[in-house]
């Protein structure tokens, strides 16, 4: 996966772990880390190659590209449609691939300053790496991720989180033109499996994600698949509890279940990397889409209120929020570090926080469902998730 980018990333820079606490093997059991850099150093170009900024621009919706970045970058995806190509630009626009190619120097460092001649060097399996085991526990997260998104296995998960959200997204816009499509955005999209399916659906899809990882993950599956079941990963081979089998610990899952290109996208289908705060909560973004939908995210945040208040400012009026997840807040357990606050407000809370935003609840109701479970473990975390519909409130003129 990494050898389809090229510098490679130097990830020292990561200073939280992928303690996601929905996951199984954790406290709890969705795979979050504090990647604070996520948003300077993103995507790759046409030649795989990884383009720096220090910019947190808000993402454009580009028409064309299936990853989008929101420093610079441009992004391919070959499509049964077009057999060239797609090419799409981010926010910091790039005139030409010459600009990317000065953006990073040709000399790739790791983060002991040792110098690789050939940008896979880095790869040689001779080349021992100290790699700190919280980033080994961030991959582990990944792997899961994947099964959840690409895998066959993960549809049962995928159908008690993703389905309502897409059959509630499809009854509340029923008459979408494909000449001017919705626009939906998808905060914390993770490795990009929900905000594809809504681009199938004929949205103008925007997946926003702020981890390294998964912006990798998500990239190479969007960008590199060929075939379904291209490649075969082995995601519980590290799970040593709560096996009832070793062939069950054991067992290959081949990935992804779908051709990602030959899947049906509207054009305009993007992912965005950064911050969400620091991406949308822009002026170029307020009153632009037509839905935003959340799932398992909003317990993300450090200041919900300010994640509230940043979805109704950038839905237009009259547009819908989707929601679906627990409020299971990540930096619950954060004590003594500055920037780690974390405001914790119940379900109720929350409705009032949204309701004061100009939201008004139109449908609520509470699914069951899993996250990244192993089906086959003797241990099962389930939630009880709030799944509703918010529509913002049309101003009155007089």
């Amino acid at each position: 996966m990494l050898q389809a980018f090229e510098p490679p990333l130097d990830m020292s820079q990561d200073v939280d772990g992928c303690k996601d606490p929905h996951l199984e093997n954790f406290e709890h059991g969705h795979c979050h880390s504090e990647e604070r850099n996520a948003s300077s150093c993103q995507s790759a170009s046409t030649s795989g190659r990884m383009c720096c900024s220090n910019h947190a621009e808000a993402c454009p919706q580009e028409k064309s590209n299936i990853m989008s970045n929101p420093t610079t970058e441009l992004q391919e995806v070959k499509s049964e449609q077009q057999h060239e190509p797609i090419f799409g630009s981010g926010a910091g626009e790039v005139e030409n691939n010459n600009e990317i190619a000065e953006c990073c120097s040709n000399d790739v460092a790791d983060s002991n300053g040792n110098a690789f001649s050939s940008p896979h060097d880095w790869l040689d399996p001779s080349l021992l790496l100290n790699v700190p085991l919280v980033d080994v526990d961030k991959v582990r997260c990944i792997i899961r991720n994947i099964v959840r998104d690409w895998a066959a296995e993960g549809e049962k998960e995928r159908n008690q989180c993703y389905k309502p959200i897409l059959e509630e997204l499809d009854a509340q816009f029923p008459n979408r033109s494909k000449e001017s499509p919705p626009a939906c955005l998808v905060p914390g999209a993770g490795l990009g499996r929900l905000a594809l399916e809504i681009s199938c659906l004929g949205f103008i899809s925007q997946g926003n994600e702020f981890s390294y990882y998964m912006m990798i993950c998500s990239s190479f599956i969007l960008n590199h698949t060929e075939t379904t079941g291209q490649w075969t990963i082995y995601p519980w081979i590290h799970s040593n509890c709560n096996s009832l089998s070793d062939n069950d610990q054991h067992r290959p899952v081949s990935i992804p279940d779908i051709h990602p290109a030959s899947a049906g996208i509207t054009e305009g289908f993007s992912m965005c990397g950064g911050d969400f705060v620091e991406v949308y909560n822009d002026s170029s973004q307020i009153g632009v889409w037509d839905a935003v939908v959340t799932c398992f995210f909003i317990d993300t945040a450090h200041n919900i209120i300010e994640y509230i208040e940043i979805i109704s400012r950038i839905l237009k009026e009259g547009g819908v929020w989707i929601n679906f997840g627990p409020l299971l807040y990540h930096f619950a357990d954060m004590y003594g570090q500055e920037d780690d606050m974390s405001i914790e407000l119940s379900l109720e809370d929350v409705k009032k926080i949204a309701f004061h935003y100009g939201f008004e609840l139109e449908k609520e109701q509470t699914i069951e469902t899993t996250y990244t479970t192993n089906p086959r473990s003797m241990m099962q975390n389930h939630y009880h998730a709030a799944f509703w519909t918010m529509r913002k409130k049309r101003t009155t003129t007089t």
